[in-house]
């Protein structure tokens, strides 16, 4: 879903982002495939703390993405 999410266009990612629901389900579906793709400890770390938090680390992602086009801690 990490791949997917970074392919689409900056628009549609943050749309995905401002709203608060599927901001998280977003967050949760691409951080711990992010994690499964590249199974570092900081990536394992965010998905973990996404899946509690999500809605909250959701809005600093959305100004990160706004700046590089992906989230912290999950390029593909």
């Amino acid at each position: 879903m990490a791949k997917w999410f970074n392919k689409q266009s900056r628009l549609l990612q943050i749309i995905l982002l401002l709203i608060p629901f599927v901001n998280w389900i977003v967050e949760i579906g691409v951080r711990w495939s992010a994690f499964l793709s590249n199974k570092s400890i900081i990536t394992l770390i965010t998905a973990i703390v996404v899946t509690f938090a999500g809605v909250f680390v959701g809005w600093i992602d959305l100004i990160w993405c706004l700046l590089f086009k992906h989230l912290i801690f999950a390029k593909a």
